[in-house]
């Protein structure tokens, strides 16, 4: 199955961007959904998660206030409001998905996030 993310693009800082997912096969089946970044020169990072049995949530401490992960169990599909966007969120997200119990082992191509200052 393929994650297609789509919602990138360029911002001014302090504006806002909403990103979406969506498996390739809408019965595809998972038990957490969420979304990595990976800025110029760093490594892959943690941004938002949304477990589909509990309805919990988590998020990286730099993005916790601005950011809103939401989605739909029922066809796999996860969303991220991003909010109050600062230079440092330029990235390339990635939208990611947990079929095992232990880690994120389905990844989509990424979109590319780029605010500006």
């Amino acid at each position: 199955v393929q994650l297609q993310a789509s919602g990138g693009g360029l911002v001014q800082a302090g504006g806002s961007l909403r990103l979406s997912c969506a498996p390739s096969d809408r019965t595809f089946v998972n038990y957490a959904m969420g979304w990595y970044r990976r800025a110029p020169g760093k490594e892959r990072e943690f941004v938002a998660a949304i477990t589909w049995s509990s309805g919990k949530t988590y998020y990286a401490d730099s993005v916790k206030g601005r950011f809103t992960i939401s989605g739909d169990n029922a066809k796999s599909m996860v969303s991220l409001q991003m909010d109050s966007l600062k230079p440092e969120d330029t990235a390339v997200y990635y939208c990611t998905a947990r079929t095992s119990q232990v880690e994120f082992n389905h990844w989509g191509q990424g979109t590319l996030v780029t605010v500006s200052s």
